[in-house]
């Protein structure tokens, strides 16, 4: 496996709210985390690196090489429960944190099986020979409002509430994740990043830059120039593996 990652204020905002996590556990194994901090200046920064260690820690001390796609899903949802009960007694118990949350997205690759989990609207995109496709669903009111037909994608773009989401680390007591499994083949890519990318650049741009584009380990930075070239209102982060 080959990974890569790079995270960036963007244009307009001097702080970087995003975190992110890689870790390779062994020669197949490898663990890799996007958290996007949401809560103002003084908190969004601790919302996201405090979950994205305590999850990552948490993977680290559970995870045994032996484990099938249940014991991996049932590790991996406590470790996200773990982060979200940490953020929220931090931001409960300090006033400068109050309404701290973040997103996270995660995958779990062992060799060609393949966990991911999330919450929020930070993505997962699966890049093949076949093309790219979302492997993950934003937890967001205009998903919702997509899946109720009361929007289409196109509209969702550019609409005003586009960056509520509904789903968040540290912002209740008890928060729900989804998982996914999938298996991946040699040389397939795995993109994880957060919105601060995704709002900016579009599917087929993603598949042209991570399928097409020159060497692998310029891709996020690539990513990350489209994304300024078009302003870069919020902080863009993106992990790439190569599986």
């Amino acid at each position: 496996m080959q990974f890569w990652a790079l995270t960036d204020p963007g244009c307009v905002r001097t702080q970087n709210q995003d975190a992110y996590h890689i870790e390779q556990l062994d020669k197949n194994t490898l663990l890799c985390a996007v958290c996007d901090g949401m809560g103002g200046a003084k908190s969004g920064n601790v919302a996201s690196s405090l979950a994205v260690d305590v999850f990552s820690q948490e993977v680290k001390r559970s995870w045994k090489s032996d484990m099938d796609d249940q014991q991996v899903e049932q590790m991996l949802q406590s470790a996200v429960k773990l982060a979200n009960f940490t953020v929220y007694d931090q931001a409960q118990q300090f006033a400068e944190f109050a309404g701290m949350g973040t997103t996270l997205v995660a995958v779990m690759i062992r060799g060609k099986r393949i966990t991911v989990v999330n919450v929020g609207d930070s993505r997962c995109y699966s890049v093949n020979k076949k093309g790219i496709r979302q492997i993950t669903q934003d937890h967001s009111l205009v998903q919702m409002m997509i899946a109720k037909g009361e929007l289409s994608p196109e509209q969702a773009k550019n609409y005003p509430g586009k960056n509520l989401i509904t789903r968040a680390i540290g912002t209740e007591p008890v928060v729900v994740c989804d998982f996914f499994h999938l298996k991946a083949e040699k040389g397939d890519c795995l993109l994880l990043c957060s919105d601060g990318l995704s709002n900016l650049i579009d599917d087929q741009e993603m598949l042209f830059e991570v399928a097409h584009g020159a060497e692998k380990q310029q891709c996020c930075q690539r990513l990350l120039d489209i994304a300024k070239h078009r302003g870069a209102p919020d902080n863009v982060t993106s992990v790439l593996v190569v599986v």
